[in-house]
């Protein structure tokens, strides 16, 4: 046994401390720093493949889980929160106090809200024949960015279809219930009419390519005739009943050109005579309206910018601006958009009248820093109490566009400004013949941007002088098609041209006196009013103006990122949405010569209480307040038979009265 134990002993040990003990612990040393190496090599495109793998496994699973839950399982989960039963829909609330469907309905949907298919396309479309390529998944957005933006894009001269593409608007319900999966727009309110008894023989969507000039819908696709045909079947098929009409956003403008049109003789209008609303309407109920255009429009068209994206370009500074994955972002979408005509419908309309001018304008003293209270589970704005007067100091809101902070806020008397519109243009900037994308900005040159910069603040008059300068080739054709001035005569033979018709200050109402007018909006949302710019120095192949999101005004300040804010529904001010209907057409006035009754409905945001209410039942934002209960519910009254008065004339939250005093306009 001694002899078997000497036999498994080690043989030859390494004494401690020798060359082989040394060696080992280098190997070990070079594999930590291997290993190290590997970790430090660990890249962002691991970062990014890791990062979209864990949204998509969760997305999967929350998925699975709300499939395999019982169906009523989130509104238990939604009553044991809010501690009591969710109200009943508007369609089944009314349903159970005997509404049924009465008057027929036409939906009129706004800008991007409508879907848009391809008809004919160029070889890098193959296979998307009746495709959505506005709408639904935007899958080919994502797959071919440069070949989706070729296909949305207009012809820059005549504003129509280019050479070898059609794309066309999707037809039907389906065109704009939903904008994507998941996002209603029409959807909400559709469902609860239903619930009283619509279907599609007493509803219609009104769908329009809302790219192209409202004119230019009739010439190319006969919209216009479409729609007057499809109310009269309506009207005749449903016992004579007069269509209530519910138009969105843009949709506004669109139906305010289109009655104009249906009255106006051939070839140029519908032929239907001066009675033709007279006999077919009973109300327009108009949500969300942009009546007198929108200063978003202005950045937009000036900067392809709005608020959100100026706060992106802060994050991310020049990653918009550069060639990611072969597409230049903002340039590609500025050049596309400005073959969009139907942008400049939104332009502000009636100039420094309206909105304003270098010190003065009609919001002028507004508590930005008023906060929400909760009081009995309902939501109201303190904005206006006497005792948040403190807080309130005069904006010069009439400054669309401010350059600096110190412009924006500086008596006129004490501006040095230097007149743009002689500037010379045409030396280019450097370099530009490395630019992939065309924009009109690369033909200003050096002179004609300084001098945009010098002129240091613009009005809504002067504004129109600004996108002519920079624009020209998009507000030439928007010349022949739209008008932002108030009318001093309207009885002038100039106001029967189909430019003037979806301006509400230089046209008139039907003569309808039994039709009523509804604004509808919501309230209580900081909204773009003005803006403060600079200069960007690295404009060679980029848009040398940017919205200066470092301009900020403080806590209890309007200027927040390099945008004023006011009061509206986060698209629209209540300025725009609200003075038709609380002053120019309230009455007998020379834009309502028949007098028809006209009533402003408001509706206070309120957010949602959780995160299974989805987009909130009393949102007051532009696109969620078709899903607001409130608005849902006086929209099936008024369809169902109800009068404005039935549902108790105006309900206000705002100063839209008190604005619309301060507004020195002819009536």
């Amino acid at each position: 046994m001694s002899f078997l134990r000497r036999r498994k002993a080690p043989v030859n040990p390494t004494p401690p401390g020798s060359d082989h003990d040394e060696e080992k612990k280098e190997k070990k040393k070079e594999k930590v720093k291997v290993k190290s190496e590997k970790t430090k090599k660990w890249s962002c495109v691991d970062n990014c493949c890791w990062f979209v793998g864990f949204i998509c496994s969760v997305w999967w699973f929350l998925l699975f889980l709300y499939n395999a839950m019982p169906a009523s399982f989130p509104q238990y989960v939604a009553e044991a929160i809010s501690g009591g039963p969710s109200p009943d829909p508007p369609g089944v609330k009314l349903r159970k106090e005997g509404l049924t469907a009465n008057h027929p309905v036409v939906f009129v949907p706004g800008i991007v809200t409508g879907g848009l298919e391809l008809w004919e396309g160029r070889q890098c479309a193959d296979g998307l024949f009746r495709k959505r390529l506005w709408g639904g998944t935007f899958g080919e957005l994502y797959k071919r960015p440069l070949c989706w933006i070729d296909h949305m894009s207009l012809d820059n001269e005549t504003g129509l279809d280019r050479p070898g593409i059609r794309v066309r608007p999707v037809s039907g319900l389906v065109a704009a219930d939903y904008f994507a999966p998941g996002y209603f727009v029409w959807a909400v309110l559709i469902a609860n009419l239903a619930r009283i008894g619509y279907e599609e023989k007493n509803m219609y969507m009104a769908a329009y390519d809302w790219r192209i000039a409202f004119q230019n819908t009739e010439v190319r696709d006969r919209t216009l005739s479409r729609i007057k045909n499809n109310i009269e079947l309506m009207v005749a098929t449903n016992g004579g009943k007069k269509v209530v009409v519910i138009p969105h956003s843009m949709g506004v403008l669109y139906f305010l050109h289109f009655m104009k049109w249906v009255e106006a003789p051939t070839p140029m209008g519908g032929g239907g005579g001066s009675d033709w609303c007279a006999k077919h309407i009973k109300a327009v109920m108009n949500i969300g309206g942009p009546f007198l255009g929108v200063p978003k429009s202005v950045s937009g068209l000036f900067s392809i910018e709005a608020r959100d994206i100026a706060i992106a370009r802060a994050f991310a500074p020049g990653f918009l601006d550069k060639d990611v994955f072969g597409l230049q972002t903002l340039q590609h979408l500025m050049r596309m958009t400005r073959t969009w005509d139907s942008t400049m419908s939104m332009i502000p309309k009636g100039g420094d009248t309206i909105w304003g001018g270098l010190d003065w304008s009609p919001e002028g003293y507004y508590n930005c820093s008023a906060k929400k209270l909760k009081i009995n589970d309902t939501y109201r704005a303190s904005q206006n109490d006497k005792e948040n007067l403190e807080f309130m100091k005069n904006v010069n809101y009439g400054r669309l566009i401010s350059f600096g902070k110190d412009v924006a806020e500086l008596h006129s008397s004490k501006l040095e400004r230097l007149d743009f519109r002689g500037a010379l243009k045409g030396r280019n900037l450097a370099n530009t013949s490395t630019c992939d994308v065309w924009t009109e900005y690369r033909e200003m040159g050096i002179e004609g941007i300084k001098a945009v910069t010098d002129h240091k603040t613009y009005t809504a008059d002067s504004v129109l002088d600004l996108l002519h300068f920079v624009a020209p080739k998009l507000m030439k054709r928007g010349g022949a098609h739209f008008s932002y001035g108030i009318a001093d005569n309207l009885d002038d033979e100039k106001y029967k041209h189909y430019k003037y018709w979806s301006n509400p200050l230089e046209t008139t109402l039907p003569k309808a006196p039994d039709m009523e007018i509804y604004s509808m909006y919501g309230v209580g949302i900081p909204t773009e009013r003005a803006y403060v710019y600079k200069f960007n120095p690295h404009s060679e192949c980029n848009i040398p103006f940017q919205i200066d999101t470092s301009a900020d005004g403080g806590n209890d300040s309007c200027l927040k990122g390099g945008v004023y804010s006011v009061d509206g529904d986060e698209t629209i001010p209540v300025l725009s949405a609200g003075f038709m209907c609380a002053k120019a057409w309230r009455g007998k006035t020379r834009f309502n010569p028949s007098g028809i009754r006209t009533y402003n409905r408001e509706y206070d945001h309120a957010p949602p209480a959780n995160l299974l209410e989805g987009r909130g039942t009393q949102s007051g934002a532009h696109v969620d307040i078709l899903g607001n209960f409130a608005l849902i519910e006086d929209v099936i009254r008024v369809a169902a038979g109800a009068s404005g008065e039935d549902l108790g004339g105006d309900r206000v939250h705002s100063d839209i009265f008190k604005w619309s005093e301060k507004i020195n306009l002819k009536l």
